[in-house]
């Protein structure tokens, strides 16, 4: 069997989002998250702790992304179904936590293992914040899927200052972007709209593509952007 393509994981999955074109922007809620943001020919040097990966190369070009990740993202409700036992299955928490209007004051920041970009901080430990007599299960399901977002917009604010590129949409994968509340929390947070295709799993959908591009199974770019379906458009 020929191998025809070889990608990073989270590379694949920008190429499977089709974010071909500089300034377009992916971010993949799984255990972590990671955002990536295609820069084009140019690598660019962050200010703030993001890191400067080959995005790929082929045709003779090389594409150059931005990379965040954060260490803690659908992991956080994996805590809160093992941990505290708030729910039996991670599709729980999504009902658990609309059954409230929000978090009631109430923020967690899971630096479970350290704080990952921008902040780097192995040392960091969790804390949650605001509790009252008041504070239920439903109240710990939102603000722990609210600090999933929070730690994407960290990631979008410093990408930002460093690019000079305002994203215009984030175009979301992975298993959390399923959870329709957490893209509607997210996409109010950013103030750019939150757009999930009909595939989640991008990363094999990338790697896919990158093989399929080198043997002539799709001819061009072009044709692997018509591949590319929106399920939902989150608008802030």
């Amino acid at each position: 069997i020929q191998i025809a393509g070889v990608g990073g994981d989270q590379q694949a999955a920008l190429f499977g989002q089709t974010c071909f074109d500089k300034g377009l922007a992916k971010n993949t809620y799984g255990t972590g998250c990671f955002m990536l943001m295609n820069t084009g020919p140019s690598a660019p040097t962050s200010k703030h702790k993001l890191l400067t990966t080959i995005a790929w190369r082929r045709a003779g070009r090389t594409d150059y992304a931005m990379e965040g990740s954060v260490f803690v993202g659908g992991a956080v409700v994996q805590w809160l179904r093992d941990g505290l036992g708030l729910i039996r299955s991670a599709a729980e928490i999504e009902p658990l936590a609309a059954s409230v209007p929000d978090s009631d004051g109430v923020y967690i920041v899971p630096a479970f293992a350290g704080l990952g970009a921008p902040h780097w901080d192995p040392y960091a430990r969790g804390s949650i914040a605001g509790i009252t007599r008041g504070t239920t299960a439903a109240h710990l399901a939102r603000a722990g899927l609210e600090s999933i977002a929070f730690q994407v917009a960290d990631l979008v604010d410093v990408m930002r200052q460093d690019t000079g590129v305002a994203i215009a949409d984030l175009r979301a994968d992975g298993g959390a972007a399923a959870n329709n509340l957490l893209l509607q929390f997210q996409a109010d947070l950013l103030r750019v709209p939150v757009v999930r295709p009909k595939v989640i799993e991008t990363t094999a959908l990338g790697a896919a593509y990158l093989a399929g591009l080198a043997i002539g199974y799709w001819k061009d770019l072009a044709e692997v952007k018509k591949n590319w379906q929106i399920d939902r458009r989150f608008e802030p």
